[in-house]
């Protein structure tokens, strides 16, 4: 943006106020004008600059700037694109609730439901067996909810068998 028509219509208009006062002052006048072209150049920079401050701070996603080139002065919009959040690292299995020793453990379930386990596992980037930990003791770590009966349990009997660690 070149500021000198703006500064000419001032020197023009401080002439013309002057023109009724004789020559005199309209070369009063004149001499004037020049000397103030620095100062009304820079008035007219700090103007642009505070403008541009106060454009930006009601935009969200802009920011207008006011960069100097000679005597020129540009107005620089920058769109501002948000960065995407990380994803999320996969969080640490937790360590045992007691802090003993690991020990094996042998699981039998389903193929399917191992299926729909090694999906999750992978999509979360741990593996089965981080997985399952997790999985267990957010469960140990929730507390109790009371069991719903369902319709096809039945009620007085009871599942017996064992487990092998």
């Amino acid at each position: 943006m070149d500021l000198t028509p703006y500064l000419e219509t001032l020197r023009a208009d401080l002439a013309a106020a002057a023109a009724p006062g004789g020559s005199e002052t309209t070369r009063a006048a004149e001499l004037l004008g020049h000397s103030l072209e620095s100062s009304a150049r820079l008035a007219l920079l700090e103007a642009l600059s505070d403008a541009a401050a106060e454009i930006t701070t009601r935009l969200s996603d802009t920011t207008v700037e006011v960069r100097l080139r000679g005597r020129e002065a540009d107005l620089v919009v920058t769109s501002v694109v948000p960065e995407p959040p990380a994803p999320p690292s996969p969080p640490a299995p937790p360590s045992p609730p007691d802090g003993g020793d690991l020990t094996r453990l042998t699981l039998r379930m389903p193929e399917a439901l191992k299926t729909h386990v090694e999906q999750i596992a992978a999509a979360e980037g741990v593996s089965v067996n981080a997985w399952l930990v997790r999985a267990v003791t957010a469960a140990i770590n929730e507390p109790a909810q009371p069991a719903r009966p369902s319709s096809s349990s039945r009620t007085g009997k009871s599942l017996k068998g064992y487990f092998q660690a």
